[in-house]
Order: structure tokens, then sequence, then C-alpha cells
């Protein structure tokens, strides 16, 4: 029996599989970094252990270690890291501890991607096969996943630095370089199978998975069932999952992924863990994996016939990360998101997010007796949120589930691809509700005169204006047709025309945010006299994010094209390339491999013109 559990990861898995330890009176381990000193994830835990060196989460030896100094008695490995490492899984059961998941055996298996292919077809699973000469290709890393050590080949010219830049983040991301190539299968669906097994022979499918929206090759929104497969595929598909799992003896929670593309099946690969969106599977089908996999742990019998599905369930990943998919970090003020959802956070109102993970803040998910009823319920909660701090993809999120084609149930893996024009936001109306706000601020802070109402002045004739990067605007006299009911520094309620709409408006130094039903909108305060302006040379690239320079691709006196990569960023474990917005020199090179630089930072300056060596 598991008395004392820990978990080898951190964030949002870890405060997920200790929810499940609190229910069944299981005391929890929690392990964390330096940067993780903090985190929600240590707090909630009954026990922690830091972990030491350069990459602690991917290290045997230190998590060993925190076993031994916790006294635990079970692992759980949540999802990355070394959730599907063999040698990991071994050391745990050599320590005499209970291992949650499947043998070592089976992640080994299904833990080199060529392998697994080679398995499959021997079972009779449909796979896809390279022949070397027909593209598009997509490059994988062959031990890893979530997106990472990923490229699109699309001529054969490209398929060299591909296939180096996909093994580069695939070391990086994985610790194993390896990586192969694929046919790729472009306008398909990504589907996956829950798989759930126990130690006496008994295979559950527990229902499918749609995971097709995605950026790059990352899954943003996942949903059961999937609104576009038919029956006859859906049968197929579980068929397939069945054989993958009783091919390599498997044992627990697991997912077989696969393309669909009309009546064509593919596999794909097979992750031997619990996956990031396994709530859509719990709602559905009314379980707790965690549970059932700490019962499978345990030596439990699965009943022979799975639960049924019923109803229907939507996921949303919220990201820290802009309309253009780069990451952000920093300090997350507030963290709200009301309604009938369920939301699985790693993060909490003044948590920081840093730059050495994945910038995933929670996942949030809707269900409801209807595909309709819970993409309403989960628009309305994103919506509703207040997300102050770092820029979030909550907008895009929004888009996507109010856009035509995915409410129609015509999704695929380019479904981002084609992009989605943001809406626009109610940027002039919220800069004169926070203008409102800042005025009545002023009030309540007044030291003299405090009964002089705000605003008032001698000079009627003077217009009352609020200056923020995103707008300007004037809140006395105001607007036609603008009636102000109340205004507190935290709150404005306003009449436009015959529509009263309430602004709740928080402010962190120069950022305020503004949040209605019209809306959320960030603003910059301007201050009132102009600071001096920070001089940037024309030319300069500039860092879009924060991470460590992993390369610098150019010397000064280079000339470069258009398109040419100059430098390549690392950060949040992701490969970001600086490319030269136009054609010119290279007149500075202001970084080197290996230095840490901030959002904003010149990495390059291109100027036009020619080389020394080319004028001579």
């Amino acid at each position: 029996m598991i008395t004392r559990l820990l978990v080898a990861n951190r964030g949002e898995i870890a405060r997920r599989v200790f929810r499940t330890c609190r229910s069944l009176g299981v005391e929890t381990v929690a392990v964390f970094s330096d940067a993780d000193a903090d985190a929600p994830h240590v707090a909630e835990a009954g026990h922690a252990v830091r972990l030491g060196g350069p990459s602690p989460y991917l290290s045997i030896e230190e998590i060993l270690r925190a076993c031994s100094a916790s006294g635990c008695d079970a692992v759980h490995p949540g999802y990355g890291f070394l959730s599907e490492n063999a040698a990991f899984a071994q050391a745990v059961l050599d320590a005499g501890l209970t291992w949650v998941g499947p043998s070592p055996e089976a992640i080994a298996a299904m833990g080199d991607k060529v392998a697994a292919k080679r398995l499959m077809r021997e079972a009779g699973v449909p796979v896809l096969t390279a022949d070397g000469q027909s593209f598009p290709l997509l490059v994988k890393a062959a031990k890893g996943g979530g997106g990472r050590g990923m490229r699109i080949v699309r001529e054969p010219r490209e398929l060299d630095e591909a296939m180096a830049a996909a093994s580069r983040e695939a070391q990086a991301a994985f610790g194993d370089g390896t990586v192969f190539a694929e046919p790729l299968l472009e306008r398909a669906r990504h589907i996956e199978v829950q798989v759930l097994a126990d130690g006496h022979g008994t295979v559950w499918t527990l229902g499918e998975r749609e995971c097709s929206i995605q950026r790059r090759h990352q899954k943003v929104i996942e949903e059961a069932p999937s609104p576009g497969i038919t029956d006859a595929v859906r049968g197929r598909l579980f068929e397939a999952a069945e054989r993958a799992a009783r091919k390599i003896g498997y044992v627990g929670a697991g997912t077989v992924e696969f393309l669909v593309k009309d009546e064509t099946i593919a596999f794909l690969e097979m992750n031997t863990r619990l996956q990031v969106e396994h709530p859509v599977t719990e709602l559905v089908h009314g379980v707790d994996l965690v549970a059932l996999q700490l019962e499978i742990a345990e030596g439990a019998r699965l009943p022979q016939a799975a639960p049924s599905p019923s109803g229907h369930a939507v996921e949303v990943r919220l990201y820290a990360e802009d309309r253009d998919f780069l990451p952000q970090s920093g300090p997350l003020h507030l963290f709200e998101i009301p309604g009938d959802v369920r939301v699985d956070a790693g993060v909490e109102s003044g948590s920081v997010v840093t730059t050495f993970y994945d910038p995933m803040l929670a996942k949030v998910i809707a269900f409801g007796s209807s595909r309709t009823a819970a993409v309403r319920k989960l628009v309305r909660a994103l919506k509703d949120a207040r997300l102050h701090g770092i820029t979030t993809n909550r907008d895009l999120l929004v888009d996507v589930l109010e856009s035509e084609a995915f409410l129609a149930g015509d999704t695929h893996t380019g479904f981002l691809d084609r992009g989605l024009p943001p809406k626009d936001p109610p940027t002039d109306v919220s800069a004169l509700a926070a203008a409102l706000a800042g005025a009545a601020a002023n009030r309540e802070r007044a030291t003299v005169l405090r009964s002089v109402p705000a605003g008032w002045r001698n000079v009627r004739s003077q217009r009352r204006t609020a200056r923020f990067a995103e707008a300007e605007v004037v809140y006395d006299p105001l607007p036609e047709g603008v009636t102000v009911i109340s205004a507190t520094p935290t709150r404005v309620t306003m009449e436009r025309g015959s529509l009263r709409h309430t602004f709740h408006v928080s402010t962190y130094g120069d950022t305020v945010h503004v949040d209605s039903s019209l809306g959320s909108v960030r603003l910059t305060a301007l201050p009132r006299l102009p600071r001096p302006v920070v001089e940037v040379a024309p030319g300069s690239l500039l860092a879009p994010m924060p991470g460590s320079v992993l390369r610098v691709e150019v010397e000064p006196g280079d000339h470069v094209d258009a398109g040419r990569v100059v430098v390549v960023l690392e950060a949040m474990k992701m490969e970001h390339q600086i490319v030269a917005p136009a054609s010119g020199v290279v007149s500075e090179v202001a970084v080197e491999k290996g230095r840490q630089v901030e959002a904003g930072a010149v990495l390059a300056v291109i100027s036009q013109g020619i080389s020394e060596g080319e004028r001579a």
C-alpha cells in the first residue's frame, strides 16, 4: 500500500497528483529547484526536498536522494522530465520503491520512436514510412515529445539544416539528439486514445481525444470526443490502441497517438505516461486517472468493462506567450479564472514566471452535456478571467473557440498556420475607465483641499487628458453620450447610450489592467512630462524575450540577405531564430554564445551598404 508519494515533477502536474493524494489520504512529497523554491506545488506538499545541480529535475541521482531524504515509498513521474525514462523507472524499482507507471521495458520499447514504429508494424498497427524521396517531411526527436526537436521540411535543400536544428533542440530538451523523418500528413487530425491497463491482462480504451489545434507542434486545445471522425474510424483507433498496449505488455495509464485523414489512420507514438490533456477524458468518463494509476501500481484489478462516455469536454492550455507564440516571463500579479470550469494551474496570484521551464500557466477545462455547452462555458470563463502581469494567449484561445471553423469541428494540425485575425480590443473605452480611476485615486491621495471635487480648476476651458502608450483620452469633459455612474480607484461604471458597463481597474506601477464584459485591456501609462529617450541604432536586432544566446551565426562585416539567421536564442527549452529583416552588412555583434539577455537587448546591428571586403 502506498503511504507517502513523491512526485518527480513540478508545477501543474505535481499539484494535480497531490490533489488526488489528499482525497485518498496519501502523504505527499514535492521536489523543487532553486527557481521553484516559492512555487505553489512546494507549499502544497506535506514534505518538500530541494534538488541540486544544473538540471535538477532531470537528475536521477538527485530524485533518488530526495526519495531517501523524505522516506517516501512510491514515485509518480508526472509528465515531461524523467517520466518516460526507462533508466529512471528501473532505478526507482531498484531502490525498493513503488513505481507509478509502466515497466521499464515498456517505456524503453516506446521511448525510441523509430523502434516503436517497427514494433507497431509487427502488431498490425498502421504507421507512416518515409521513402527518402517524397516531401514534405517532418523531422522529429526519436526520444522526446511536446513539440521539441521537430522541424517541417518542404524541399530537399532544407533537410540537413532541419535535421541539425532538431537534433540540437532534442539534445537540449531530452539529453539525446537522435532524430528521424516521416511523411508530413497535412490537414490531418491529431487523435489520441487513452489506454489504461492493469497487471492482470485487462486493457481499457477510454475514448479518444481530438488534439489538432497546435502551435509549434504542441497542443493548445484538446477535446473529447472528437467532433470529426466516424464511428468506424473510432472503432479502428480503439482496436489499434489496444493492440499497441498488448504488444508491449503495458501496465498503467498511457496514450496512443495517431494522425487521421478521412478514413486513413497512422500511428505516431505512444506516450508511456499521463498526458497533459487527461482531464477531458476524466470528465467525459467520470474517472480519476491518477487514482486509478495508484491502484494499479498497488496491484489492483480493473473491472472488465471500461466506464461509458457521456457529454463533452474541452481543454485549453493557457500559456505565457504573445500572439506570435513567443514565451513571456515576469510577475503574475493576479490570476483569477471564475466560472463553472476546472482549472489545473501551476501558478497563482503573485507567482513569478521564469524562463527556465515550459511557459504553460494552467489548463482550463469545461464539461457540458454537448460540445456547444462545453465551449460556451469555456469561452465565458476565459473572457471573465483576470490575468494581470505577463502577456498570455488567452485572447487567441477565445478567438479559436469562437471561430466558425472550430465551432463546425473543421480542425486539423495546420489550423493555426493560416492565422486568425485578432479582434479589436476595447482600448479607447478601457483607457477612459483607467483615466477616471486614476483621477479618483489622485483624489484619495490628496493631502490638502480634499473637499474640492476631482478635476476642479480655475481655467475650465482646458481639457483633462490621460496618456497611455495605447491611447490618449479626454476624460473631462466626457465624450458625448458617456455618463459616469460611479468611479473609484479600482471600479468605474459608465453608461454609453443605453448600455451600462462596469470596468475593474488594477494598477501595477506604469501598467494598468482594465477588465470588463467588453474584454480585457493592458495599458501602459505615459508620464505627463516625457522622459529622456534611449536611442537605439537603426537596424538593431532586439531580443524578443529573455533567454540565452545559443549561437551567433554572423561576424561584423558579413553581408546578410533578408531572412538569414543572425542569432539563435534558447528560451523555455525552445530555439528561437532571430533573422535579418532586410539585406545589409553586419556592423556590430553585441552578444556572444552563452550570454543571458533580457527582452529588448541589442543582439546585432545590420546597416545598409556593402562590406569592406566587397568595397575593396
